[in-house]
Formats: structure tokens, C-alpha cells, sequence
């Protein structure tokens, strides 16, 4: 309970921020999103919900003889609208980020690893289809940072890391431009190995 009231409070911190056009703190690093392949699906959600909150109070208003049952549902539609727009407004506010110091990968608020370039043994570019569209998933020792039910990029681990108990030897993530973040963390690895 005590994690999903977290959460809650991250998405509408995240609407907030965004609301406010408060800079993306990046770290001093570069900052690659993950966004680009669910934004249509986003965006057909949050225009139906727009959609749906006149179209509802109407169909409650003339069907419902209570009246209470019409302000119920039109505060239930703007909160699952105020909702998404936080949920998106994570999903922009926190990029996976090219750092000095490793590869931060994240989803929202709910993800925040950061692997050092120390213990990355190589990263490649390779599209994964995935059979779940879970965020997180972990299998045979992988740890899966899914969007839409895709990964783009492979990261090897010189030495396993710990993930909420299990042992990770490999971090696959999705980014938009996937060609330019294995770029930036090849130059970063190549310094390292210096």
C-alpha cells in the first residue's frame, strides 16, 4: 500500500513539475527518451478522455435520477485525466541519461539503476519484441526496461548487479534514438578502458 501511495504521489509531483515547465535535472549528462513509440497510443487515451468527460456527465445527467452520481462521475473522469497527463508528464521528466559515471536507465520514477561503466562489459543496439508489455521484466538473469512491448538496447555487464534481490548480468532498455546513446556510452566506456 505504502508503494502505490508513492506512486500516486509521483505522478501528480511529476504533473506539477511538468505543469510548470520546471527544467529536466539532467546530471550533467545526456538525456535519451524512451517516449516515442507509445506517444500515439498516450495520445488516443488522453483525447478519449477528453472526449468522455462531457459525454458521460451527459449520459449520466439524463439517465441517473441521482444527482450526486454526476458530480462523482466528473470528478472520477477529470482525476483519471489529471492522471495520465502525470503518468506522461514522468515519462518525459525522467530520460534514461548518459553520465560520467555510468548509464542511468529509468522509467518514470518507478525505475532509477545506474550501471558504472566499470562494470559494463560491451552495449550493442538490438530490437527485442517482447511477449509481456510489463515495464519490468526479468528473465534468465536479464533485466527488461520495456516500452512498448520493445527493447533496443543491450547492455553487458562485467559482473552481475543486484536488482531488488536478483542477480542481473544484463540490462536491456528501449530508447527512441538508440544508435545515439551506444554512441555516447561507447565513448564513455573507451574512456574508461583507457
Amino acid at each position: 500500500m505504502r508503494e502505490l501511495l508513492r506512486r500516486e504521489g509521483e505522478t501528480w509531483r511529476n504533473l506539477a513539475l511538468w505543469a510548470t515547465r520546471r527544467p529536466v535535472d539532467l546530471h550533467g549528462g545526456e538525456a535519451y527518451g524512451y517516449l516515442g513509440v507509445i506517444k500515439p497510443i498516450l495520445g488516443v487515451f488522453l483525447g478519449l478522455s477528453i472526449v468522455e468527460i462531457p459525454v458521460l456527465d451527459l449520459i449520466v445527467k439524463h439517465v441517473v435520477p441521482w444527482g450526486p452520481a454526476r458530480i462523482i462521475m466528473l470528478v472520477i473522469s477529470v482525476w483519471g485525466l489529471l492522471w495520465m497527463l502525470g503518468f506522461l508528464g514522468g515519462l518525459i521528466r525522467h530520460p534514461h541519461l548518459v553520465l560520467a559515471g555510468g548509464l542511468r536507465v529509468r522509467m518514470s520514477s518507478g525505475v532509477d539503476l545506474t550501471v558504472p561503466w566499470a562494470d559494463v562489459e560491451s552495449i550493442g543496439k538490438r530490437y527485442r519484441s517482447m511477449p509481456s508489455s510489463r515495464a519490468v521484466q526479468l528473465e534468465d538473469g536479464a533485466l527488461h526496461i520495456v516500452v512498448g512491448s520493445q527493447t533496443s538496447i543491450d547492455v553487458r555487464l562485467s559482473r552481475p548487479l543486484d536488482w531488488k534481490g536478483e542477480t542481473v548480468s544484463e540490462v536491456r532498455l528501449y530508447a527512441d534514438d538508440s544508435d545515439g546513446l551506444v554512441r555516447a556510452a561507447r565513448r564513455h566506456l573507451d574512456a574508461v578502458k583507457v
